[in-house]
């Protein structure tokens, strides 16, 4: 809250500070103009005008009560040396009229917008805008012009108040509604980012806790003793590390290790994967490229993918052989994981199965890559899997 009142009351100083020079500006021009105002009274009329500006100037920069008050008097002083500098009794001219209208109307009716921030300046400020409507009307009092005068001089200081309120008011429920947009964005970003952590946890229990506990379930058939045993170490090693506070980072297909990788080669990953199926009973026969360089997160995501593509063979196909085949071109690599198993209707796959939805559609895309899926029963299973250079 004390941040929004200084920026409110910076901006109200600032608009003192433009406003009050803008006018001095104007009504020094006025003073020099030829055949207007002479003598003394111009010189002295002259000097207090600098003063003022520069009375402008500190209290757009400090907003101090100083130098409201030093605007004010110079203001005073300036209207009087310029109302009297004609004959006693005798009205002014256009110029002596003008000097004394912008004085009133600019300079000193922009203090308006550093008084009206508490109940005891803006008593300051009724005090200061009757003191100088008085001046202006004893002053101009057998001008012609003295009501036109008045009215322009109470006008300009209705008009700074009320703006200067209105910015007083508006720019805490501004910046009330930008903290509240700003809270709001971190709340969502929060929630996107659980929701991201609860689909990596999904991840990586479907496709390594449960994958063993599958394989327990079924009594390991098909797979050998010492192959269920390691898989069983891999994963307990991993919840030990998790439970720890380690981030999983998979290095290479099917195992989560908590050291991180740089840039690795397809190739010299592939080679785990095939040793890996080849322990859990499922041959795997490899055609294409043999040596391609990916960065280690796409590289992670395309050999996950990969290795759940095979585990649906080995368990769901009915077959004991699949073939991939590695190609790629100058922005892609691309796997296609074949088998002439049992096959299975796409429609009928419920969206509570993760092994496919998440473990390698939603994971591919999170690096950018695809994947399509070919099936029917009785027909095999065709996933083609895409990643980026």
């Amino acid at each position: 809250m004390q941040r929004i009142l200084k920026e409110r009351d910076r901006l109200l100083r600032r608009a003192v500070q433009a406003a009050g020079l803008t006018g001095s500006a104007t009504a020094l021009a006025c003073l020099l103009v030829p055949g207007g105002i002479e003598g003394n009274p111009r010189l002295a009329a002259t000097v207090l005008i600098l003063l003022l500006a520069a009375a402008q100037y500190l209290l757009g920069s400090t907003g101090a009560l100083r130098w409201v008050v030093l605007i004010v008097l110079c203001g005073e002083g300036i209207i009087l040396l310029v109302g009297f500098a004609s004959h006693p009794g005798a009205p002014q001219n256009l110029i002596e009229v003008s000097v004394i209208g912008m004085v009133a109307t600019a300079p000193m009716s922009a203090v308006a917008a550093v008084l009206i921030t508490s109940p005891r300046r803006l008593l300051l400020l009724g005090f200061f805008f009757v003191l100088t409507i008085s001046t202006v009307a004893v002053v101009t009092i057998n001008t012609p012009d003295q009501l036109i005068l008045l009215v322009l001089t109470v006008a300009m200081w209705f008009t700074f108040t009320l703006a200067s309120w209105w910015i007083a008011q508006s720019v805490p429920r501004v910046m009330h509604r930008i903290a509240a947009i700003g809270r709001a964005h971190r709340a969502e970003r929060h929630a996107s980012e659980l929701e991201a952590q609860r689909r990596q946890d999904a991840r990586l229990l479907h496709d390594t806790v449960l994958a063993t506990l599958t394989l327990l379930a079924h009594s390991g058939v098909g797979v050998s003793p010492a192959a269920l045993q390691k898989q069983a170490g891999d994963d307990a090693r991993l919840l030990r590390q998790l439970r720890l506070g380690g981030l999983p980072t998979p290095t290479r297909s099917g195992v989560y290790a908590l050291e991180p990788a740089s840039v690795l080669a397809l190739g010299y990953t592939l080679e785990a994967v095939r040793a890996r199926f080849e322990r859990l009973g499922l041959t795997v026969n490899w055609h294409g490229s043999g040596q391609v360089q990916l960065h280690s997160n796409v590289l992670d995501s395309f050999l996950l993918a990969l290795s759940e593509c095979l585990e649906n063979v080995r368990r769901h196909a009915g077959v004991d052989h699949a073939d991939v085949t590695i190609t790629d071109d100058d922005t892609t690599v691309r796997a296609m994981v074949t088998d002439t198993g049992v096959g299975f209707d796409l429609g009928q796959v419920g969206s509570e199965r993760l092994g496919v939805a998440e473990s390698v559609i939603a994971r591919l895309r999170d690096v950018g890559g695809n994947a399509r899926l070919f099936s029917s029963p009785g027909a095999g299973t065709t996933v083609v899997l895409e990643v980026p250079k």
